[in-house]
């Protein structure tokens, strides 16, 4: 899988490449990364890219020839390498939907890869946005400082989906909002010793009967979910992914349909 990162910061993602799952990946060959400085493109002496914006404000605007220019170039060596040219080229944006694992595995389903586009200062030309860009995404209800630390996040999500990636392949499907849990939590999670200043494991996971172990895991994933994120408790009833079992347990809970947000 290829990603491509349009970023006047490309030294922000060294550590993506040299790093734990991410870094071993990248070296077995599962994924690859190219940066594109949109500095490289300019044509004057200071390697300019942004600039004043129209009707005045605060701040400078990121102008759409040098990205565009870059995103030419990894249009055209993706196609000299047979890289598919539908990959999506992805902005991150506040107005952007809220990114998901949902659509992390889309991407990794997809097997294109992907091309963002990191913006700086007050934002990026409309045009470039209007006429390049085929998805927007956001982290959440709060602003960086460019859209590095944002790309980085979802290469990694996207990248531990991937085959061969992580030691254990069931361990990304326990993984909180993958679709093998309904998108609920993850239950929690114990190792040795036994005993930790007092506090035992549950017995359950010490008992062998992995029909108990995974009734009680499902159990605290809803639990959990009810607790701490009502709202993905409400999609997965609404999705029809509650059992009969799921119901009656959180009937014990004081919970009964209809679900409220």
């Amino acid at each position: 899988m290829r990603f491509d990162v349009l970023t006047i910061f490309p030294e922000m993602f060294t550590s993506l490449l040299d790093s734990g799952v991410n870094g071993r990946a990248h070296k077995k060959g599962a994924w690859q990364l190219h940066t594109w400085n949109p500095r490289d493109f300019t044509h004057d002496t200071h390697r300019t890219v942004d600039d004043r914006p129209y009707g005045g404000g605060p701040g400078m605007v990121m102008m759409a020839a040098p990205l565009e220019a870059a995103l030419h170039d990894v249009h055209s060596e993706r196609q000299e390498q047979g890289e598919p040219q539908c990959a999506p080229v992805i902005l991150l944006s506040p107005i952007g939907e809220v990114f998901q694992q949902r659509h992390a595995q889309e991407i990794a389903d997809a097997g294109q890869g992907a091309i963002f586009v990191c913006g700086r200062y007050e934002g990026i030309d409309q045009r470039f946005i209007d006429k390049c860009v085929t998805h927007q995404y956001s982290l959440g209800d709060f602003v960086l400082s460019g859209g590095e630390l944002a790309a980085a996040v979802m290469m990694d999500s996207v990248v531990r989906l991937l085959p061969g990636v992580l030691n254990d392949e069931q361990s990304a499907m326990q993984d909180s909002f993958h679709s093998s849990l309904d998108g609920l939590l993850d239950s929690p999670h114990y190792t040795r010793p036994e005993n930790y200043e007092g506090v035992a494991v549950p017995d359950v996971l010490l008992s062998g009967n992995h029909k108990h172990i995974e009734q009680w895991r499902r159990e605290q994933s809803l639990r959990l979910s009810l607790q701490n994120r009502p709202d993905l408790l409400i999609a997965a009833w609404k999705n029809g992914a509650l059992t009969k079992k799921d119901l009656a347990f959180l009937a014990t809970l004081g919970v009964v349909p209809p679900f409220e947000g």
